[in-house]
């Protein structure tokens, strides 16, 4: 009870000093542009991809291809929908909802700017949710995304799901373990688990944390891949090695709420890795920038590291499944440990 006590304490701190109102409609403005990006993070790939494989890519559906992600998600929700006989009905409606809801809710830890703005007369926050341990509640929240996996599988009343859905569980532990080793050495650096404090220490000691935790880096961004289902370590839905994996009985809306799901996570992979190693709305050399270029200079950080994902995506084949096991837990683990535990001593000794 007293735990319960203390977490609402903290809960009832976080932008005190916002009126409700806007806490509201900054909620939904988090929603809404989350569920923009989506469209244009697809049609941005598939351009991109495009170039990469010497062809044009999307061009007929609008101005060059522009409306080409909405058809996409229009011959989606207009298809008709399944469910296999046997299934629990309501784990299987609510499985995508909980993937796509917890990667929307982790839009509203990244910051994008130090200092409130003055909006109409309003000192508002440009981030959702500023806490001291918004890097405790990412982790949180994308824990909760392998939920919507595992019963998708697992209600689908299909072997070929509920294995994929394993498959995909193991995997996402796997990566996850790794993935928050590499983030002790951003920690203690920083000295804090809130994400906006990060940023700002990376401003204070005039360095950004790639260079001192380039290793860190390295690890938190294949160990993302995984997480984030995305090449080489696209295993959760590999049809070549066994059907669709755990959303092989979706389709229709229930298979796009799956699909919003994923490019929302490779949206906030690109986001968080700018937030924790790229000095967030930091620009080299310009200390004293302009507040209101702090939200671009994020979002242009955010679309670097989205290519980059992209581009491997064009350049690596799909690793084995064994080799994926191999490399989380022999390389990148011990890996990730090791340079926890040398940025404690250095930190320590000097």
């Amino acid at each position: 009870m007293t735990q319960l006590t203390e977490a609402t304490t903290v809960l009832s701190a976080i932008n005190a000093y916002e009126p409700w109102y806007v806490q509201i409609i900054k909620t939904l403005i988090i929603f809404v542009i989350g569920f923009s990006l989506v469209p244009l993070a697809l049609l941005y790939e598939r351009k991109l991809l495009g170039r990469f494989q010497n062809r044009p890519g999307p061009n007929r559906v609008g101005i060059y291809g522009s409306l080409q992600p909405m058809a996409d998600i229009g011959k989606l929700l207009f298809k008709e929908q399944f469910k296999p006989r046997g299934a629990i009905g309501w784990l299987f409606v609510l499985s995508p909802l909980i993937a796509m809801v917890s990667a929307l809710a982790t839009f509203m830890l990244v910051p994008f700017s130090g200092a409130p703005q003055d909006i109409l007369g309003t000192d508002v926050g440009l981030y959702g949710l500023d806490s001291d341990i918004g890097l405790l509640l990412f982790f949180a929240l994308s824990a909760i995304g392998a939920y919507g996996v595992l019963l998708g599988g697992w209600s689908s009343a299909s072997k070929y799901s509920f294995l994929g859905a394993m498959r995909a569980a193991a995997q996402l532990i796997s990566y996850e373990a790794s993935q928050a080793l590499a983030l002790l050495g951003v920690v203690m650096t920083a000295g804090s688990l809130s994400l906006s404090e990060i940023v700002d220490q990376q401003g204070d000691q005039g360095i950004w944390f790639l260079v001192p935790q380039i290793v860190g880096a390295f690890i938190f961004f294949v160990a993302t891949l995984a997480e984030i289902n995305r090449t080489p370590f696209d295993l959760l839905e590999a049809d070549s090695e066994l059907v669709a994996g755990f959303m092989t009985e979706y389709g229709g809306g229930r298979f796009a709420l799956y699909y919003v799901a994923e490019y929302v996570h490779l949206i906030m992979a690109g986001a968080m890795f700018s937030t924790l190693f790229l000095g967030g709305w930091h620009i080299p050399f310009w200390q004293d920038a302009p507040g209101f270029l702090d939200p671009f200079v994020v979002l242009a950080k955010t679309v670097v590291m989205v290519s980059i994902i992209i581009w491997i995506r064009a350049t690596l084949p799909r690793v084995r499944y064994d080799q994926l096991m191999s490399f989380g837990w022999k390389i990148l683990l011990p890996l990730a440990t090791l340079n926890a535990l040398v940025t404690a001593i250095v930190l320590v000794a000097f």
